[in-house]
């Protein structure tokens, strides 16, 4: 679907969108779970509708509601299929619980997910006792359970999300456990995993990140669950207000352990004027200077950091361009190509991206199915000249199927 927005300053309070990625982890702490869990706030974005489909494929009964989502915990197999969709965490997280089933599953995506590498599963998989194969190292993956604990070592340079599904499934394996991870990026997502594990009752031992031992033989207890709102959704929402907006936007936790919470401080840095409350933050359109800023921990912030550098007076220096190959798309390349064509220059050198500032024009972009890369060039189009065209923008259904129409609901002109 092609949309377009014309400039519009944005004007009212909004509500980010519930984390989709805390959300799937719920959903999978509340399969393994004896009894039934209830999942308040959920993210219902494709990526989290991804996950439910898994769930109960791999036995899980869903009660999807607007307001909460119920699950009854089980580990009967009813379908040894499962399609991860377009999800780089579901095919991570699940396929290690997968292989805690004494029966071959077959692991699926679908587009972007298929040019993903997936060896990092293999070898770890077959490390703890299971038996895994890929597809010359591509999707599908075959896994054969169960998976029976022991040591491993795996490379977290890559995606923090395979550890995620390890700390997941190996409570559960036969053995004690200890995985050792090299060069491990995005920590704070690890504490996210460590935080829901604990509220059912299952114990890891982190030694700084580097290590993790797990005991085996634990039981996951129903877990009682409030999704917080998502702070890679809600950092659209802060730049939009900086860049052409007075408004509010509620559900973002001051305490969070999200690592894409840290859109803030980049926020600071380039002189947005922000009053920050617990769970709210008001943010108006401001004079914005050239910031330098590391996203290395937070890869997910390149595409509305690119959007806030635009309007920056100056050079804005991104750190960690290496995070962004195994994205939606190579996001380095396309946040180039894309924002080129609104008059936006970009060089990449190493591991650093020069955003020139300047003034967006009017423009035919293009989303290359990457849902971050439909809103970082909607929310630059609020200053543009005129008129921002935008093909393929239904793909922001992958985390934040709302997102045009909470642009329309604080004033923006979103055109069909």
């Amino acid at each position: 679907m092609e949309r377009y927005l014309e400039p519009s300053a944005l004007k009212g309070s909004i509500k980010a969108p519930a984390s989709k990625s805390m959300t799937q982890r719920a959903i999978a702490a509340a399969l393994l779970a004896d009894g039934e869990s209830i999942i308040h706030n959920p993210s219902y974005c494709d990526d989290s509708l991804a996950a439910m489909s898994i769930a109960v494929g791999l036995g899980a009964r869903i009660e999807p509601q607007v307001t909460e989502m119920k699950i009854l915990g089980s580990v009967v197999l009813k379908e040894p299929k499962l399609n991860c969709g377009e999800s780089g965490l579901a095919i991570r997280m699940f396929s290690p619980i997968a292989a805690l089933y004494p029966v071959e599953i077959c692991m699926i995506g679908a587009n972007s997910l298929k040019k993903r590498p997936m060896f990092m599963i293999e070898e770890a998989l077959n490390q703890l006792g299971a038996k895994c194969t890929s597809t010359s190292g591509f999707l599908p993956l075959s896994i054969r359970g169960p998976i029976s604990g022991g040591r491993c070592e795996i490379d977290g340079s890559v995606s923090s999300q395979l550890l995620t599904g390890l700390l997941m499934a190996l409570p559960l394996a036969r053995k004690d456990s200890e995985i050792k991870v090299n060069n491990l990026k995005s920590k704070p997502y690890i504490d996210m995993t460590i935080e829901i594990l604990s509220s059912c009752g299952i114990t890891i031992e982190n030694q700084g990140y580097s290590l993790f031992r797990i005991p085996g033989k634990q039981k996951y207890k129903p877990v009682n669950y409030k999704v917080e709102g998502d702070w890679s959704g809600g950092a659209f929402l802060l730049v939009a207000g900086a860049i052409n907006g007075h408004m509010t936007v509620s559900g973002l936790r001051k305490d969070s352990r999200q690592s894409d919470m840290s859109i803030v401080y980049a926020l600071e840095k380039a002189g947005a004027k922000m009053i920050i409350g617990d769970d709210r933050i008001e943010i108006s359109k401001s004079k914005l200077t050239a910031f330098d800023f590391d996203a290395t921990e937070s890869p997910d912030l390149f595409p509305p950091l690119v959007a806030l550098a635009s309007y920056c007076n100056g050079t804005s220096v991104i750190k960690g361009v290496s995070r962004l190959i195994y994205k939606e798309s190579d996001r380095a390349k396309t946040l180039k190509e894309e924002f080129g064509k609104m008059n936006i220059k970009i060089e990449i050198k190493d591991d650093l991206m020069y955003v020139i500032g300047g003034s967006p024009l009017s423009s035919k972009v293009e989303s290359h199915e990457d849902h971050r890369i439909a809103m970082a060039v909607a929310i630059t189009s609020l200053g543009a000249s005129g008129r921002v065209y935008i093909r393929d923008s239904q793909c922001v259904a992958k985390s934040y199927p709302g997102f045009f129409d909470d642009l329309r609901q604080l004033g923006a002109l979103v055109h069909e």
